[in-house]
């Protein structure tokens, strides 16, 4: 066993009994207030940090706080507008199935409407076909009545029209019926009956201006130049001469003496020539030719023979019944018969075999 040498032991034992050096003593105080000031830095930076970050943690609080408020008022919101919404869709799907009940009801209702209009009411080619026949009769009576040419091709036109829309190849037959027939009307030559009507109705309306023959008056003959140093004696001479030449007077006439009138007479004279012309005129409507030429010349008889030929309304007025006198009427009118009947025989297949498809409901 080793032992241990007491003089090392003594020597430690001297050390710790000297007393230890200022210089060294100084340096140890130094080091220590430093360590001291640096833990009291650390301690305060750590207070600063503890007393930031709490400030902001608080302040993050708050504000999660506020946003967590206004999230909860939000949702309530929503809450409750999805309640109104869920209300107001009930409500709706209620209105919605209450509108598609009378929505089927209404169909129904309309589908038997249609039925019922279809059993009763006749169908649309059937309402234009009998159209098309009272147009067709009616331009027949215009012909056949008062020969109005224009009137039945009008109607013609407007029948033909009609059968065209229709779009059926049915009625192919009648349309060429109305296309002979318009043939016809277009060849029948033209009389303004309207025009000759109102020369007529002036003529009638001039009959009391125009001057018989009996009133006829020669012009005076032009005065005689007077000298003006002509004595009284011979002046008066003159006057007398001119007043014996008035009471005869010597004519000599290229034409025969015109008949005497008295004025009773040329009242029936007047009477009579007007009811001449309103002959002609009557005549002229119902499309006579014989009657309506023989009361034109009988009243230019009456105007050459009773009333004065000199005078220019009288010159027109023979004139005006010249023109008539030579117009040439439209002999025997066509009829349209055939356009009728076409139209009567399409109507008859077209009642026999009735439309009777029922709608499609929507």
């Amino acid at each position: 066993m080793q032992t241990i040498s007491p003089e090392p032991e003594r020597d430690l034992q001297a050390a710790r009994a000297e007393p230890p050096n200022p210089a060294a003593r100084r340096g140890g105080g130094f080091a220590l207030r430093a360590l001291w000031l640096v833990v009291i830095l650390a301690l305060l930076a750590g207070g600063y940090a503890w007393y930031e970050q709490r400030s902001a943690t608080q302040s993050l609080q708050s504000d999660v706080a506020q946003r967590l408020q206004a999230a909860d008022a939000a949702v309530a919101q929503a809450r409750a507008r999805e309640s109104d919404l869920a209300n107001a869709l009930r409500e709706a799907q209620a209105k919605l199935a209450l509108l598609e009940a009378r929505t089927s009801e209404f169909q129904s209702q309309q589908a038997s409407l249609e039925a019922l209009y279809r059993d009763l009411a006749p169908s649309r080619d059937e309402l234009a076909l009998s159209e098309v026949e009272q147009i067709l009769v009616l331009a027949s009576q215009q012909l056949v009545l008062g020969g109005n040419v224009q009137a039945a091709l009008a109607g013609l036109q407007v029948a033909d029209a009609k059968l065209a829309r229709l779009d059926r190849p049915q009625v192919a037959t009648a349309r060429r019926a109305l296309a002979r027939d318009m043939d016809r009307l277009k060849a029948v030559p033209y009389v303004d009956v309207a025009g000759i009507s109102i020369k007529l109705d002036q003529l009638i309306a001039a009959v009391d201006t125009l001057p018989l023959a009996k009133d006829e008056r020669l012009p005076a003959p032009p005065p005689a130049a007077i000298p003006a140093d002509e004595p009284a004696w011979v002046r008066f001479l003159r006057d007398v001469w001119n007043d014996l030449r008035g009471v005869i007077r010597i004519e000599v006439a290229d034409r025969p003496a015109a008949p005497l009138v008295t004025p009773q007479q040329s009242f029936f004279l007047r009477e009579n020539l007007r009811l001449r012309l309103l002959a002609a005129r009557l005549a002229l409507l119902a499309r006579d030719e014989r009657s309506f030429k023989a009361d034109i010349q009988a009243a230019s008889a009456w105007l050459r023979q009773y009333f004065d030929l000199q005078s220019k309304p009288v010159q027109a007025a023979l004139a005006t019944l010249a023109q008539h006198a030579a117009l040439a009427m439209p002999g025997e009118m066509p009829d349209l018969a055939a356009s009728i009947d076409a139209v009567r025989m399409l109507k008859a297949v077209a009642d026999r075999v009735p439309d009777h498809a029922p709608a499609r409901a929507k």
